[in-house]
């Protein structure tokens, strides 16, 4: 079994970071830079950086500020937001992004997610999937930071995304964010039972027990988190303390030495 990941999330609105809940992310939280040094110091296994407003605003990623921020960053980087074609993918690639996820274009443009991963790897190519519950009592997947419902089931279309060469998932639960509630536990086993590749939890930790939660039920291979790592005194070394303890393998050399592993080797 692969050993567990904790990823911080970092959301990014023109020019600063923000947070709030259920995707309406109205609270400035600071400036990315900064944020991305802290993390650089606290042992975390990745960052994921999303770009909230580049697809409302129908453009491409700042590659310029990906650039920067990835010679800052020693961990692996995933970036998001505003990704429409194969060229985007490539120019965040060489800006110094390990991976590249892609969310609304994946749904809009399946035949992205395999060239993207025909072209550059699967291994580059993460599918964020964002997710609720809608009045039909089924999860139905959702674009553009959320707002537009798409018709598609999100079990289906996590195995359509496995099928079309993604080399992982990241199922966000929109009505968890940022409440730091837990886990929609449901809603992650619908996406880890109907694939085999990687997936990523987001959406709602609160503590480390829902991350344990999360783990032991749905089996998933990262649990990312923002509110958490924002707002609270919790950090993601104290988070993989804490799983360890519990029996989780977990990516640190600071936990167990047995369990360490080079982050160059994190992919």
């Amino acid at each position: 079994m692969l050993k567990v990941r904790v990823i911080p999330t970092l959301l990014l609105k023109n020019v600063g970071l923000v947070k709030g809940i259920s995707f309406d992310s109205w609270r400035r939280i600071g400036t990315l830079m900064p944020a991305v040094k802290v993390h650089n110091t606290r042992e975390v296994d990745e960052l994921i950086l999303l770009d909230i407003s580049a697809t409302a605003e129908e453009r491409s990623p700042d590659f310029e500020s990906i650039n920067e921020v990835s010679a800052e960053c020693f961990v692996p980087l995933t970036v998001g937001g505003g990704v429409h074609t194969l060229e985007d993918i490539r120019n965040l690639l060489k800006a110094g992004a390990d991976k590249v996820c892609v969310t609304t274009a994946a749904i809009k443009n399946p035949q992205l997610i395999r060239e993207g991963a025909s072209r550059f790897g699967s291994q580059c190519i993460v599918v964020g999937i964002d997710a609720k519950k809608n009045s039909r009592g089924w999860y139905e997947c959702f674009t553009h930071c959320g707002t537009i419902g798409t018709g598609k089931e999100v079990s289906g279309w996590a195995r359509d995304v496995e099928s079309l060469g993604a080399g992982e998932i990241m199922i966000t639960s929109i009505e968890r964010d940022g409440t730091m509630l837990g886990y929609d536990l449901d809603l992650i086993e619908s996406v880890t039972g109907s694939v085999t590749i990687p997936v990523i939890a987001s959406g709602g930790a609160g503590n480390y027990d829902h991350m344990l939660q999360a783990i032991q039920t749905t089996k998933v291979s990262a649990v990312a988190a923002a509110s958490i790592f924002q707002f609270t005194q919790q950090t993601p070394l104290e988070a993989k303390k804490f799983l360890a303890e519990k029996g989780i393998r977990v990516r640190n050399t600071n936990v167990t030495q047995n369990d360490c592993i080079p982050t160059s080797s994190v992919r």
